[in-house]
């Protein structure tokens, strides 16, 4: 039986790359298109492919495959080829790049390397110069990854910190509702990023196979800002990130942008802004409702308090 997760890729039949988005697959596997086919592409040795950007790829489905098309991609068990596994493919991955190999080096002492893999455009071997490594550790080994990295930069060596210039072009990325220096701010306690060898790496969360569970639909209630304490963070840099929150109508926030996975501490008082979805008899705030929201943000007041 087929099965997939969090930021594995899937090959459909034409040989679509597509990056899967999320845990929930019951009608199909909930995924972005990311690579497709092209004799004048600029990825790949051998058969040639191209990039497609968020927008771009919207734009191809609905042409291309308009039933496919959700909120996200939704590709039927039919037509999947082949599910390429970041942990599955992780030495093949090592064996070839030096950089990978030497965030593995750091971690295997202390982290199983089953637990460990590498997924973007490294994953189907699609990679280019520029391309940064997305390292993925699974379950709650992340902590303790997250923890080696951020002593690894201390040595400076083959792992440093992230640049001033890269966590602008970051910031530029990302385009969050926060200022630049509450983003930073925020960024640096994280701990999960980092450079390798000049190049710039991500260290991901995705959960174990027993922790992934049903998922809920709700229905939209309406923008609200509430403030809250943090309960549990358990899945914090998971995505959608969670944060267990204790406030009188709201039972926990959810983000489905990597700015805010992290944003806050178990204890801490949080400030969100985001949509409020109704789930059986509980109500959930979710942050980044769009690829690049505004008007919604998780920031941490204790941090920004104390700083």
């Amino acid at each position: 039986m087929l099965r997939t997760r969090l930021r594995d890729f899937i090959v459909t039949k034409d040989d679509w790359i597509f990056a899967v988005a999320d845990y929930c697959h019951e009608d199909g596997i909930r995924s972005i298109l990311r690579y497709v086919p092209d004799p004048q592409g600029t990825r790949g040795t051998g058969k040639k492919y191209r990039k497609m950007d968020f927008d771009d790829a919207f734009i191809f489905m609905r042409k291309a495959r308009p039933e496919w098309v959700s909120d996200v991609h939704i590709v039927p068990w039919d037509s999947v080829k082949e599910i390429l596994a970041p942990d599955k493919r992780l030495p093949q991955i090592t064996e070839k790049n030096e950089k990978v190999k030497a965030i593995v080096k750091s971690l295997e002492k202390h982290v199983p390397l089953e637990n460990m893999g590498v997924t973007g455009s490294l994953l189907p071997g699609l990679e280019i110069g520029s391309s940064d490594i997305d390292f993925i550790v699974y379950g709650s080994s992340w902590f303790t990854a997250r923890d080696i990295i951020r002593r690894e930069k201390q040595k400076k060596n083959p792992i440093t910190e992230i640049s001033d210039d890269m966590w602008q072009d970051i910031y530029k990325k990302r385009r969050p509702d926060i200022s630049f220096d509450e983003f930073l701010l925020h960024e640096i306690r994280k701990g999960n990023r980092g450079m390798v060898g000049g190049t710039y790496f991500d260290l991901l969360y995705v959960r174990d196979w027993k922790d992934i569970e049903p998922c809920l639909r709700g229905t939209d209630a309406g923008n609200k800002t509430i403030e809250a304490t943090v309960t549990n963070a358990d899945f914090a840099f998971d995505s959608p990130a969670i944060y267990k929150i204790d406030h009188p109508e709201i039972s926990y926030v959810l983000s489905y942008t990597h700015t805010y996975a992290g944003q806050a501490l178990v204890g801490e008082r949080i400030e969100a802004r985001g949509m409020v979805e109704i789930v059986g008899n509980v109500k959930r705030l979710i942050v980044g409702t769009t690829r690049e929201p505004k008007g919604e943000w998780i920031r941490s007041l204790t941090l920004l308090d104390g700083k």
